[in-house]
This record gives C-alpha cells, structure tokens and sequence, in this order.
C-alpha cells in the first residue's frame, strides 16, 4: 500500500512505509477514514493519504444538500462531510456514512489533536452535542 502526505513536515519523511502501514491496520475507522495514533488517514481509489495531528489546524463538519428527483416529488438528501484544513487552505472534505459517524469523528479528533480547532471560521466552534427540541441553544438570548 502507498501513502501520501498532504503536508510537508519535516518529521515525516523520516517515517518508513512499514510504519505508515502498522499504525494504519491498527486504527480506528469510520467510513473512508481512519484515526491513528499519531496521523489522520483517509483512502480515495486505492491511494491512503495522511496528515500528521500536529499539522491539523482546523477540523469541522459540512452538510451538503443533494436535491434529488423521488417517485412522489423532488426532495433533498443531507449529505455529511468531514474537512480538514491546516493555517491557509483546505487539505480534504471526506463523504461520511452519516451523521452518527461525523458525532463519533468529532469526539474522536477533539481528544488527538486537541491543538486543533473543531469549526469553520464563521461558526466558531463546533460540537458533537445538538440540542434536542424545544431547547435553546447555549449562548442565544432569542433577540431578548
């Protein structure tokens, strides 16, 4: 299996394939993803790519809507994704299984890279708690 590195730090091309592949086989997956002890790993076609924990400046959920023709009318699906972005740019927007997965991804990433922040920069910061109804949402005064 080859892999490759979406940023270049210098402590990584010291690392050989073969431990690129133990800490692979080893960790956590959910969809696409996989969370290693020290890099975050994710496959497209046959090529894993990985970014160091260190590296990882901003992590946050994206929700797509797909519209989409049904056999009773149009509709959309809401179709979850998880970005990655170091300090300039986006690295990788990966499709997840679902939103159970991207709560499970965002609990999992705020305990390996806690240096990171867990939001856009718009939204400030994200969480994996969604208030259920007929609760306000922390922080909002509702226009009082």
């Amino acid at each position: 299996m080859k892999f490759y590195a979406l940023t270049a730090s210098v402590s990584d091309k010291t690392v050989t394939n073969e431990t690129l592949q133990n800490e692979y086989k080893a960790a956590q997956q959910i969809g696409k993803i996989r969370l290693g002890t020290e890099r975050f790993y994710f496959r497209v076609v046959r090529k894993v790519y990985y970014i160091p924990y260190p590296a990882i400046y901003r992590y946050f959920r994206r929700v797509m809507l797909v519209p989409a023709k049904l056999c009773c009318g149009k509709g959309d699906f809401a179709v979850e994704h998880f970005v990655v972005c170091d300090a300039e740019k986006e690295l990788a927007q990966i499709q997840l299984p679902g939103s159970h997965a991207a709560k499970v991804l965002m609990e999992r990433m705020h305990s390996l890279a806690p240096d990171a922040i867990a939001g856009t920069p718009d939204s400030g910061p994200q969480t994996a708690d969604i208030p259920s109804a007929g609760e306000e949402p922390a922080g909002e005064d509702g226009g009082k």
